[in-house]
């Protein structure tokens, strides 16, 4: 048996990977963990209320455990922070952590370095497999997922729910599991949830962030003076 995390996004990905996770009887799943901006109390980078999350674990049933951060943390702060909550969970016997990453090598590769300095390992359950299998299978499960947030040129898929339509229609170059960080979701129905969380969209808003001031803290150009925008649609529950 393997006593888990599950770095949980509330998007998609994290959902496909849960669900195959939870049909696993060798792992002992004690948490999901989730990155909020403090500032703004909602999910880092997808944007979602801490309230939707909230409902999220109540209806998966696993304990939610949140990890508060300021909006732009460094990556010196950052490692420090999640150091110290790693550790924690090192020092509560829990041996693995579960990610849903499915094909970005330098984000997999950091996060296998910073677990093996706590002896800890990472799990990847969706690792290389293609995303538009993947998109497939978690629709034919009866997933469901809203965008809550996409890259400054695909404003018109922000607030939609994913369908094979929709995935169709992307733009050539764009995965259709958003990988690349093209988009991020709120799923809100699925085999893993006990209910279906019934959502409305709220305001439609454009947010740009400032490129950190330390280059050597980012991995753009010194020249470039905005990180690209992303346009974020406010998910509320009924």
């Amino acid at each position: 048996m393997k006593t888990c995390i599950f770095n949980w996004s509330g998007g998609k990905d994290s959902a496909l990977a849960l669900y195959h996770c939870l049909q696993d009887p060798e792992l002992d799943i004690k948490y999901l963990v989730t990155t909020i901006n403090d500032s703004v109390d909602r999910i880092s980078m997808h944007g979602v209320r801490t309230e939707l999350l909230i409902k999220q674990a109540e209806n998966i049933g696993i304990p939610l455990y949140q990890i508060r951060l300021p909006e732009m943390p460094g990556m010196e702060e950052y490692d420090k922070v999640m150091l110290e909550h790693l550790t924690h969970f090192r020092n509560e016997g829990i041996t693995h952590s579960i990610f849903g990453d499915i094909f970005l090598e330098d984000l997999k590769n950091y996060r296998d370095a910073r677990l093996a300095e706590i002896d800890m390992t990472g799990i990847y359950p969706l690792w290389k497999r293609d995303t538009k299998e993947l998109i497939n299978e978690f629709l034919s499960l009866g997933f469901g997922t809203v965008i809550s947030c996409a890259r400054a040129d695909l404003e018109n898929i922000a607030g939609k729910e994913i369908t094979p339509k929709l995935i169709d229609s992307l733009p050539e170059g764009v995965d259709v599991c958003g990988e690349n960080g093209e988009f991020h979701t709120f799923t809100f129905k699925g085999p893993i949830f006990s209910r279906a969380i019934d959502y409305q969209t709220g305001e439609k808003i454009f947010k740009e962030y400032e490129a950190p001031k330390d280059i050597s803290d980012s991995c753009i150009s010194a020249d470039t003076p905005k990180i690209a925008g992303f346009w974020y649609y406010d998910l509320l529950l009924k």
